[in-house]
């Protein structure tokens, strides 16, 4: 890798005049698919009165969502990267407003899990495809930015999209808050019709070829990274009322100004994220990993002290930011010719680290250690991201050194 990103085209082409509008389009798909992801934590209880099941196995469709993520995400880059991209993303928004939709009008358990399960399909793919297309309508140097602004859909409906559709499932019930989620999919659908030119797929690509890219020591071990280095922010989110309550001393109404900290702390970390990869995506997935660990490591350590780990959460979620975009737009370079499925599979990534996260932190719970201990589990698997990190770097200088020498005048290649 040379010291300059060089994120593939995919439709070859120039900059346009309406990229804003085209990555705007893109970004409201993130929201609402933001909006979908986080929801169903807000509403389990209605959604369990609804089908006629238990809170605990109503939690399953959560599961279920995330495994149509981990599903849908490589399959539809075996199948799907020859397609042109804009009626590729057609394609995605208009299954996720299905999923959603059927979510609002199933009423028993099992078709729960099923809605749920199409509901997710598109995710990773989605985010994915719109990197592509956002990376390549970008000015050159400006790659990180625009997919940043693709991410930051994600990170803005945890700040307005959640709280509001899960006031409306409150209200109403909580399939109004599916159905606004399905017309948000048919709004992104249309944006993507109006400002998203028409690109070509990748004509040469083939289900083996973006296969034989999970065979790359790179693009494993950048995987690896995320599901491993990003579980430790599920760690301590998943049970952060209960640290607050139990550990902090705090009344349950102090519950959402720190989820709204989170939200905020996404968005900030997005948009900087962007500006660091201009920099350097190497080094950015260093500051990222290794401040979202010290910062899990400070949450466990200042827990009893209430309010004071308000800011400490606005960091876990900036720094987790940071390391997530610069996953996405790692992958899209170690990927290679097979840019779809490196570009997706960052989501299938990110819903193995909060399975992973929630999973060992709810076992140190569950053996007595207490609210505190999920921070402890966070910052360890944070250490154990950042070895993945360093074993790629070794890779790539090693790779690097058994490469032949640069001409002279012509700086070596190092980790971007």
């Amino acid at each position: 890798m040379s010291e300059t990103t060089t994120v593939p085209d995919p439709a070859a082409a120039p900059h346009r005049p309406h990229t804003a509008l085209a990555v705007g389009a893109l970004a409201m798909g993130g929201f609402a698919i933001g909006t979908t992801e986080f929801v169903s934590m807000g509403l389990l209880p209605q959604m369990a009165r609804g089908v006629g099941a238990t809170i605990p196995a109503t939690g399953h469709a959560i599961s279920a969502y995330a495994l149509g993520v981990v599903v849908g995400a490589p399959l539809v880059a075996f199948l799907g990267s020859g397609w042109p991209r804009r009626a590729l993303l057609v394609g995605l928004m208009a299954l996720f407003a299905v999923g959603n939709v059927a979510t609002a009008l199933v009423s028993s358990y099992d078709a729960l899990l099923v809605a749920r399960f199409v509901s997710g399909l598109p995710h990773g793919a989605f985010f994915g495809v719109a990197s592509l297309v956002a990376a390549g309508l970008a000015r050159p140097g400006r790659q990180g930015r625009a997919v940043a602004m693709v991410m930051l859909g994600l990170s803005v409906a945890n700040v307005l999209g959640v709280p509001a559709a899960t006031w409306l499932g409150q209200e109403l019930g909580y399939r109004a808050a599916y159905w606004l989620v399905g017309a948000l999919g048919l709004v992104t659908l249309a944006l993507v019709l109006a400002f998203v030119p028409s690109l070509p797929g990748d004509s040469d690509a083939h289900w083996r070829r973006e296969l034989g890219a999970l065979a790359k020591p790179q693009v494993l071990l950048t995987v690896l990274t995320g599901a491993v280095g990003f579980g430790g922010m599920f760690a301590v989110y998943t049970y952060i009322v209960p640290t607050l309550t139990e550990v902090g001393g705090l009344p349950e109404s102090a519950a959402p100004v720190f989820l709204l900290a989170f939200g905020l702390g996404m968005v900030v970390g997005t948009w900087l994220a962007g500006e660091l990869a201009a920099w350097s995506v190497f080094r950015s997935l260093f500051i990222g990993g290794g401040g979202q660990g010290l910062l899990l490591l400070a949450f466990s350590l200042l827990a009893p002290t209430g309010w004071w780990t308000l800011p400490v959460v606005f960091g876990i979620t900036a720094t987790g930011s940071i390391l997530v975009v610069n996953l996405q737009l790692r992958l899209m370079e170690v990927a290679g010719d097979a840019q779809t499925i490196g570009a997706t599979m960052n989501h299938v990534a990110l819903n193995i680290a909060n399975a992973l996260g929630a999973w060992l932190g709810g076992l140190v719970v569950a053996a007595g250690w207490g609210y505190r201990a999920p921070g402890l589990v966070g910052f360890g698997l944070s250490v154990l991201g950042l070895s993945v990190l360093v074993l790629s770097a070794r890779l790539h200088l090693s790779e690097r050194d058994e490469r032949p020498a640069a001409p002279l005048g012509e700086p070596p290649s190092r980790p971007r």
